[in-house]
């Protein structure tokens, strides 16, 4: 499938004379390549592997029913925005991006729900609800998590980190405050040294969870995420997030650029040191002044450059790295609707600590489970049919390293989470479920060619963070350049998205490219 018409690619010559850039992976991370290379006088072509863009915020539709298969929150417009006004247009040109309130609600085991918005003093009542002690506590919060998002979003997430000492004089003003923020220490621990009721510790500190990382372990400089949500709010593209994925294809091929679906790479070329363009699975080959991946980083530089030699990232530093949980995603649609259930919900188990410990170390897949229900029929009825309600329930579970056979386990795991949601928020359920669909750790590894299954690629850690992750800049190879979740920043779409923006900053201009 080619969604536009490139006549090099059909045999001719190219009329074309701009240099040409070659982005692998239609995800979000590609996509914002593709518009920024476009706008800086690259002919661009997008190649993507599954059937149409999208990656991991891919879109299927079945009997009637419209799901969004990865991401559904939406913070941080302002990324979005930068990609339109790069074009001359306005997001809203393109997408119908609605404000949520609540952005999302927190019920914990014992059916009690915390109410997640923007506005400070409806927050406060919330905390209050749980524990009035907490709420000045809270106030402190927020003001230590508005320092991180300064230090840790505005100071890094579009900085550039080629060396140690780069990073460090990158950062004159946020380095200094980073280890002032004691960056080593966990979410949950930053959440707890201001909070100490243990509910409001959970629906403070479970964040890093949406990008990938162990609240117990990932750096509290994420904690910065409860000020971006404060400050730009939680949204909903109408159409599901797809939308956005459609509103950034279209800017492509208006800028005269071309996306080529069912296009898998089986390798990047190389020669004397440079990426010089990609072959695919078929044996096609395709020439590129630049090379930009998309793809899983691990995927990369063992599978794509597997015939290169590689001093960093070798097959071996790419086995040992830490990598996030893989998720276990179950989409399903009613022949009823459920008013009381909201867009976003996330349901806390009867463990915290423990439950990721077992997700995240043990590698076991356990008894009991947290998950977060998506109903954006909540918002957006064209989603599914009259009177009837699309969902995905979404369970995070061990990676591929625990060696759990999914054939066997699925459905006994999928059987479990629908008696819990019977039990809990959506009675009835199992007589009123009319579709269904079910993705595991496998489809992560096979069908979004993830290393391990992991959903979200490295986890966050600390010592796998700017510098330490891999570079946007290849180490390996010239004129190859990386985006996406596996890269500096790192996952969510304000970090994938941004990831992108770097390019700006390392990728020569086309009119300097001979």
């Amino acid at each position: 499938m080619m969604t536009a018409h490139d006549p090099a690619l059909s045999g001719g010559q190219s009329r074309d004379a701009r240099p040409h850039a070659i982005v692998i992976g239609a995800g979000f991370g590609g996509l914002a390549a593709a518009v920024r290379l476009g706008a800086r006088g690259y002919r661009v072509t997008v190649v993507e592997k599954l059937d149409e863009p999208g990656g991991r915020a891919s879109q299927f539709r079945q009997d009637g029913f419209t799901f969004d298969a990865g991401p559904t929150i939406i913070t941080a417009p302002f990324v979005f925005e930068e990609l339109w006004a790069l074009c001359g247009r306005r997001l809203s040109d393109d997408v119908d991006l609605r404000p949520l309130d609540p952005f999302y609600t927190v019920r914990f085991d014992d059916g009690q729900e915390f109410h997640v918005n923007g506005d400070d003093k409806a927050m406060e009542a919330e905390i209050a609800e749980f524990s009035p002690g907490d709420v000045a506590g809270y106030r402190r919060y927020l003001a230590e998590s508005e320092r991180c998002f300064d230090a840790g979003f505005t100071g890094m997430i579009d900085k550039t980190y080629a060396t140690l000492g780069a990073m460090a004089g990158a950062l004159p003003g946020a380095l200094p405050d980073l280890i002032l923020r004691r960056a080593e220490r966990s979410v949950y621990k930053l959440v707890s040294r201001y909070i100490k009721n243990e509910k409001l510790r959970q629906g403070l500190s479970f964040h890093p969870l949406f990008i990938g990382g162990n609240p117990m372990r990932s750096s509290g400089v994420l904690s910065l995420i409860s000020y971006l949500e404060r400050e730009y709010g939680v949204h909903y593209a109408i159409g599901g997030t797809h939308a956005l994925v459609k509103g950034l294809a279209g800017l492509i091929t208006g800028q005269g650029g071309v996306i080529r679906t069912g296009m898998e790479v089986a390798e990047i070329t190389v020669e004397a040191g440079r990426a010089t363009g990609v072959r695919f699975a078929d044996g096609e080959h395709l020439p590129a002044s630049i090379v930009v991946s998309n793809a899983d980083a691990g995927w990369t530089y063992t599978r794509l450059l597997a015939n290169h030699p590689r001093r960093r990232w070798t097959d071996a530093k790419v086995e040992r790295a830490k990598y996030s949980m893989s998720l276990f995603v179950w989409y399903f649609g009613t022949d009823r609707r459920y008013e009381n259930v909201g867009h976003h919900t996330v349901m806390m188990g009867p463990r915290y600590g423990g439950l990721l410990h077992d997700i995240f170390d043990a590698k076991l897949l356990a008894e009991d489970f947290s998950l977060y229900l998506y109903r954006p029929t909540a918002t957006d009825a064209s989603v599914a049919p009259e009177g009837c309600d699309t969902f995905y329930v979404l369970s995070p579970v061990p990676n591929l390293d625990a060696g759990i056979d999914w054939s066997a386990a699925a459905e006994p795991y999928r059987r479990r989470i629908e008696a819990h949601l019977e039990a809990t928020l959506l009675p009835g359920l199992d007589r009123h479920v009319v579709t269904s669909r079910l993705m595991t750790p496998v489809d992560f590894r096979d069908r979004l060619l993830s290393v391990k299954g992991a959903a979200f690629g490295m986890e966050p850690v600390i010592t796998q963070l700017a510098w330490f992750r891999p570079h946007n800049k290849s180490e390996e190879v010239e004129n190859l350049f990386l985006v996406g979740a596996g890269t500096h920043p790192g996952a969510g779409l304000p970090g994938v998205v941004s990831s992108a923006k770097i390019l700006d900053k390392v990728v020569p201009h086309a009119s300097t490219v001979v």
